[in-house]
């Protein structure tokens, strides 16, 4: 469960180490001046700062549901790493990415989750499938689990791809309230058996309250954007009215999770 207050610690990148380069937003794993590695989620890579708060606010939804996803911290990226890069692509990306970037805890020595070998129980896979139709995550397939097996336990990253209204952002109330049909691709679909008890169950703990926490949690900078005439907390609001209205429509992706579970089996 979220703590009362939430909050993300600041660190500073002190050593670029390398990208990864199966990711199409080329994150890259970085050493902070806290002593720890984190895969760093640029703000100058393809999808831009929306990918972070997204990422963002699919993470700290996780933990409302208590499923694991390892610390995020705010991860300032001074200019000198781009003048120091010898790849031109990797270079780019790092000039414009100066300023505040996302970090996620980096899990050294997990692998990522197969389905047809790793197991979880129906009430996770009936939790992630849940989280993922609410927040329209369409990056969380057989080809792209975005989860990871550590410790032998399971670990949610990457939620950049969720929210996806805010690329056009105008359309925002019609999204909504629309089914998930990206959900049939779900690699946990077959075993969200439980979905209907999990919207009944944990969307409750979806307070208004703790929602505006998250929200509060998105800097500024991140909300600013080029030709788009409002403040950062008017977007915060389309962001929390998005994700309420959604809530309170929720039985329409239960239904949809319900559907493509019958067809799927």
């Amino acid at each position: 469960m979220l703590p009362s207050n939430p909050e993300i610690r600041e660190v500073n990148i002190i050593r670029y180490i390398q990208p990864f380069r199966e990711g199409g937003s080329l994150p890259g794993l970085v050493d902070a001046d806290d002593g720890f590695s984190y895969v760093i989620k640029f703000r100058g890579a393809g999808q831009g700062k929306k990918a972070l708060v997204a990422e963002l606010i699919g993470a700290e939804l996780s933990r409302v549901l208590d499923l694991r996803m390892p610390e995020l911290v705010f991860a300032e990226l001074d200019e000198s790493f781009a003048r120091l890069e010898p790849d031109e692509e990797i270079q780019d990306l790092l000039k414009f990415s100066v300023g505040k970037n996302l970090g996620v805890h980096f899990l050294n020595g997990a692998i990522t989750f197969d389905a047809n070998v790793d197991k979880i129980n129906e009430d996770e896979a009936s939790k992630i499938v849940w989280l993922d139709a609410f927040l329209m995550n369409v990056d969380r397939t057989a080809r792209n689990t975005n989860m990871l097996i550590w410790h032998k336990e399971l670990w949610l990253i990457d939620h950049g791809a969720s929210l996806y209204f805010h690329h056009s952002w105008n359309n925002w109330e019609e999204q909504s309230i629309k089914p998930f049909v990206q959900i049939k691709d779900h690699v946990l679909l077959h075993n969200a058996s439980k979905v209907r008890n999990i919207d009944e169950q944990y969307k409750s703990k979806f307070t208004p309250d703790i929602i505006r926490q998250i929200l509060n949690l998105i800097p500024d900078e991140w909300l600013e954007e080029e030709g788009r005439e409002l403040t950062p907390q008017e977007v915060r609001d389309v962001y929390y009215d998005f994700l309420t209205n959604r809530l309170k429509n929720s039985e329409l992706f239960i239904n949809q999770i319900e559907n493509e579970r019958k067809n799927s089996i």
